[in-house]
């Protein structure tokens, strides 16, 4: 066992350190099983002695995200100790110097990991990022935040949202009003990550007047995206010849990001996902690039995580092929 006095040096550093009703002290605890008490500018760490380094060097790399003025909530503590554990200290203090956004609760927006730090820098600096990987891993949020980064800087002139309408169980002619009310719910995804970026009611006034544009993607034949932040969602539903669509309509001054998890195709059997085919397509293309996510990169919920392994061990069983016993010739 062993004890440890971590000086915070600021009061005010330490309330913010420790969270609302010491929540980031009580997850330190909880996920590294070491004691932390405070008194004060001071914390007191206890256990064993490779658990209470691992708290120490992590409690350093909050207090550098502190000094840099980001604030510091529980699901930060909870991710940290995530890249902590999966990419060491280098990883995390890469991730602490990742491109911070602003959304206008003031709360920052910035990677929870080095996949996420990456698919950050991969989008300032390319025109057509794809961003791969399975569900709570921020591929489309990020990509929405950069498109609303990039429309407040006025680097762009507008924002155009586009999802497949994919029939995942139902029938869109079944469901009740018009093509727009049939289609809505798919949208929906979109909308919540815009409202969350910026205050709703700017938000509606941009829709209303066309600066931010959320559409089906059969929306987008025939149309020339200029000075415009493209993102296509949900993108393993989109068939070859529609992602070739969409990304031909990339204009002057504009990008566009294609987000989507390949093991999660809702096409009807013997159609090719469009986004697996454009990853075996375009890959090695200059402007050009991929960023893969994998379950270790879910931000959601830490019991998300848990659950995408369980389904792909299940499934991993499912399709392991059954062994043959040769009958007996006794």
């Amino acid at each position: 066992m062993k004890q440890l006095h971590v000086d915070l040096a600021d009061n005010d550093v330490a309330r913010t350190l420790a969270g609302t009703q010491n929540e980031n002290l009580k997850v330190l605890e909880r996920r590294l099983g070491v004691r932390v008490g405070q008194r004060g500018a001071s914390l007191h760490l206890s256990g064993p002695e490779e658990r209470v380094d691992v708290a120490a060097r992590l409690i350093g790399q909050l207090l550098t995200l502190l000094k840099n003025g980001r604030p510091v909530y529980r699901e930060d503590v909870e991710q940290a100790i995530k890249v902590l554990g999966h990419d060491g200290e280098d990883g995390l203090r890469e991730v602490v110097d990742a491109p911070v956004l602003v959304r206008a609760s003031g709360r920052t927006i910035a990677a929870k990991g080095l996949a996420q730090k990456r698919y950050l820098e991969l989008m300032q600096r390319h025109d057509i990022v794809f961003g791969i990987g399975p569900a709570g891993t921020g591929k489309t949020y990020l990509a929405m935040a950069m498109a609303v980064s990039a429309l407040l800087e006025r680097r762009v002139k507008r924002i155009v949202l586009a999802r497949p309408a994919v029939e995942a169980g139902e029938k869109l002619g079944f469901l009740p009003g018009d093509l727009a009310e049939k289609v809505n719910p798919y949208l929906r995804p979109l909308y919540d990550a815009l409202d969350d970026m910026m205050d709703k009611e700017r938000a509606q006034q941009l829709i209303e007047d066309g600066v931010v544009e959320v559409a089906p993607l059969a929306f987008m034949r025939g149309r020339t995206l200029n000075d415009a932040f493209a993102i296509l969602d949900e993108a393993q539903n989109a068939t070859v010849e529609q992602m070739k669509m969409f990304l031909t309509r990339l204009g002057a001054n504009s990008k566009a990001v294609v987000t989507g998890d390949v093991t999660q195709v809702d096409l009807p059997m013997g159609r090719q996902s469009g986004l697996a085919h454009a990853r075996a397509t375009l890959s090695g293309i200059d402007g050009i690039a991929f960023t893969e996510f994998s379950d270790a990169d879910v931000v959601r919920h830490p019991l998300v995580q848990e659950v995408i392994r369980a389904y792909e061990r299940s499934e991993a069983q499912v399709s392991a092929p059954i062994a043959l016993v040769k009958p007996s010739t006794d």
